[in-house]
């Protein structure tokens, strides 16, 4: 791939962030529908908010049109499909509580390294690939955790576990990625600790 397809265009109006931006438009929606006990129309939203994931990443490569409001706003609406999808699946009882707060502790854990990256002058670190496929695993977990109140029995019984293999690889690789985060938040710590040191004995020297 050639450096300029690399590079983030200011672009609002494309492919990909009107898909991003259907899918957190879909959230409430899909919240409704669960709550309700509409556990097909909410398995068809949950369905279709997964595929547009993938979705609005391929055409984003595919079309050359990665912009800097995608790359808020396609981890922004998966954060709140996840978070939908967990509280609406545990208030309904199809998934135990404990499943929400390893997920969710595991956001506010990353929340709160902003203000230190901010005071060094670092906005959101970037999306990496492990975190991405977390992020896959879970947003194909739910679906199929969501499933087998609609199939018969039998069928249920082969779905669900691999529904849960798919949220347990999803939560692995989840946590994983935040070891990696917390590491590079370290290390840009430690690196603007040094500048600022080096800057303050040159000053000190003049």
């Amino acid at each position: 791939m050639a450096e300029s397809n690399l590079q983030l265009s200011d672009k609002v109006l494309t492919w990909p962030n009107a898909l991003s931006g259907l899918r957190l438009l879909l959230v409430p929606v899909f919240l409704w529908l669960i709550l309700i006990d509409q556990n097909l129309l909410a398995f068809a939203v949950l369905a279709f908010s997964s595929f547009t994931d993938w979705l609005d990443g391929f055409l984003a490569r595919k079309l050359n049109q990665m912009t800097r409001l995608g790359q808020l706003l396609d981890p922004a609406a998966d954060r709140l499909f996840i978070l939908a999808s967990l509280i609406g699946l545990a208030m309904t009882d199809k998934v135990p509580w404990w499943l929400v707060v390893v997920v969710v502790a595991r956001d506010l854990l990353l929340f709160f390294t902003l203000p230190f990256l901010a005071q060094v002058g670092y906005g959101p670190l970037p999306v990496n690939y492990t975190g991405k496929a977390g992020t896959f695993a879970l947003l194909y977990a739910f679906p199929l955790l969501l499933l087998p109140e609609v199939l018969p029995e039998q069928a249920a019984v082969i779905v669900y576990p691999i529904a849960w293999a798919f949220a347990f690889w999803g939560i692995w690789l989840y946590w994983w990625t935040c070891g990696i985060y917390l590491r590079q938040v370290y290390n840009i710590r430690k690196l603007a600790r040094s500048s600022s040191t080096i800057v303050i004995n040159e000053e000190e020297r003049n």
